[in-house]
């Protein structure tokens, strides 16, 4: 039966005046209360994973590094937002309630977008009008990260032109209804849906065309969202065929619109000479952990008895926090305020949490990892779908003249981690000798074979990483065709390229056609018999294996405010 909608709403929601400052503590907060403790089954996984680890060689030694929960981090004070940022708050509220008032499922959703928003809008006006901050003082940090930090090449804005978030259109259809919904992009999200659903079918296979259709929705209109088209939205389509999720694409459409909007009100000022933005915004760890949380938990919703479970949000902030690494050189050129490498936190903390990236990368390979949750390919789906979009940070920007040393190297070294605490109590990273398999598998060993034909120079570098993958993930069993064409396109393309002289055109051919390969193979991933295997295997050679493409990001510093928006 249709629900019945009415609205009968204040044209000022008392929400549009909370102050950014509160909104923050008051985001954190709700985030502390909502969160829910690691599951007696889960604990029993990791453990099982450990001691099939530790039975392929116990370590000799090893190191531990502290990741301190960002939810109990101190939070800095924002100034209010001016009248614009009060309209805008207004205009939002307004929507939100009408939302919160048809759809009461969404609540927690609609009070996480209005305090996200108004954080926003305090913290954007604090950047431009706050006196600067003292500037980092360089200090060298004797941690085994930190004196791996790289040297990354400058970056203009010519750079970028590029990026595109929807990616190439598919070769082959997975998604044959829409045009614009013909992308890895969109692909993507019906496959990591895919991916849960094999064994637990909760549905969510069958229902994202909807969901992701309200979403690109407002996506289109993002520049025209008003009251009256989104009553006849949720009093039509919505209240006559509703699902959860639809209602929260409705949020997180608000958001995004909101989002753009004051991004380019306060770029229009500094454009405009009217103020200033420094090279530098007033995101700590705690608040940029708490702002990618919106945009998450719409596009990987996980049943609502997961939702709030820690690991399910560690790995949403991570899955974030890996997606920033590649847009931060594009993001510093546009001026966008929440991206992480901009935040205002110490060079140490942003090399944990991009270990803290390679750690869960290598975690979401094991076969351990995907029976507690349903939401647990996501790590996995995210750096694959970034490789076969062209936006892998490191297909171009990462590949300078030559190799780091592989020996004793941490990152090789760092153990697979759910990183689950760390948003609440924390974490500890591990930095010990990883464990080999002594023979590989079957089909393991014929991509080994393929890669000494092709690659002679590089191969003994993917045969060790082979070894260490199935130390971790078990015997492979994936499409040794399919697989090894994405390889030698990507991964292996991008190591003979750090191994020849430097030359951005090179690169720039690795990236690109690393874009083509995926929309050419991109299908080969849905194949439920080899489809898992095989992205647990590019997911472990784009995220974690030596020459850490990933790892070789962390060392951006922006150069200027400057450009034209880019899409995405």
């Amino acid at each position: 039966m249709p629900q019945d909608v009415t609205f009968d709403l204040p044209l000022d929601s008392p929400g549009s005046r909370v102050d950014p400052t509160e909104a923050a503590g008051a985001l954190a907060r709700l985030f502390v209360e909502r969160v829910k403790g690691s599951t007696d089954e889960y604990r029993g996984c990791q453990s099982a994973a450990r001691q099939r680890l530790d039975a392929l060689g116990s370590p000799n030694f090893s190191t531990t590094l502290r990741v301190d929960g960002a939810l109990h981090l101190a939070r800095p004070a924002f100034l209010p937002p001016d009248e614009e940022g009060h309209a805008r708050l207004r205009r939002l509220n307004t929507s939100l309630d009408m939302i919160e008032a048809a759809f009461p499922q969404v609540g927690n959703d609609v009070e996480v977008c209005r305090l996200t928003c108004a954080m926003l809008e305090g913290a954007w006006r604090s950047r431009a009008l706050a006196p600067p901050r003292e500037q980092e003082r360089t200090t060298a940090c004797s941690c085994p990260l930190c004196r791996r930090l790289p040297t990354p090449p400058a970056r203009t804005l010519d750079d970028y032109r590029w990026r595109q978030s929807a990616g190439r259109p598919l070769r082959v259809k997975t998604w044959p209804y829409r045009r614009e919904l013909d992308s890895v992009l969109t692909g993507g999200w019906s496959w990591t849906r895919q991916m849960n659903d094999l064994e637990r079918d909760l549905g969510h296979r069958h229902r994202f065309e909807d969901d992701i259709l309200v979403f690109h929705e407002y996506k289109r209109v993002i520049e025209t969202i008003d009251t009256t088209r989104l009553t006849q939205h949720v009093e039509g389509r919505l209240a006559e065929n509703f699902s959860t999720n639809s209602a929260r694409a409705l949020v997180s459409g608000l958001f995004s619109a909101h989002k753009r909007s004051v991004d380019e009100y306060w770029l229009r000022q500094h454009h405009a000479g009217n103020v200033t933005l420094p090279q530098s915004n007033p995101l700590d760890q705690s608040t940029y952990s708490v702002l990618q949380m919106l945009d998450c938990l719409f596009w990987h919703v996980a049943p609502d008895s997961e939702l709030w479970q820690e690991e399910n949000l560690a790995s949403l902030l991570l899955c974030r926090a890996i997606d920033d690494m590649a847009d931060v050189r594009a993001d510093a050129l546009t001026g966008e305020i929440s991206n992480f490498w901009l935040a205002d936190m110490p060079t140490h903390t942003k090399a944990l949490y991009a270990a803290c990236a390679i750690a869960i990368v290598k975690y979401g390979c094991m076969p351990e990892a995907h029976t507690p949750m349903w939401n647990t390919w996501l790590m996995t789906t995210t750096i694959v779908w970034m490789g076969l979009t062209g936006r892998h940070a490191l297909w171009f920007d990462g590949i300078t003249q030559g190799l780091p040393p592989a020996e004793a190297c941490p990152l090789c070294d760092l153990q697979p981690n759910s990183c689950s605490g760390i948003l609440t109590h924390g974490t500890d990273l591990t930095i010990a000798p990883r464990p080999t398999v002594p023979e590989l598998s079957t089909r393991a060993a014929e991509l080994s074979a393929r890669c000494r034909a092709e690659f002679p120079r590089t191969w003994s570098l993917l045969d060790t990483e082979l070894h260490a993958f199935e130390a971790i993930h078990g015997p492979w069993y994936g499409n040794v065709d399919s697989a090894w064409e994405i390889l030698r396109r990507t991964y292996m393309a991008a190591v003979e390229a750090s191994a020849a002289a430097a030359s951005t055109d090179r690169a720039r051919q690795v990236q690109q056609d690393a874009g083509a390969v995926g929309s050419e193979m991109f299908h080969t991933l849905h194949d439920p018999r080899t489809g898992r295997e095989d992205t647990a295997l590019l997911a472990y050679m784009f995220g974690a294996a030596h020459p850490h493409f990933l790892w070789n990001a962390t060392g951006y510093r922006p150069t200027g405010v400057t450009g034209d928006w880019l899409d995405g």
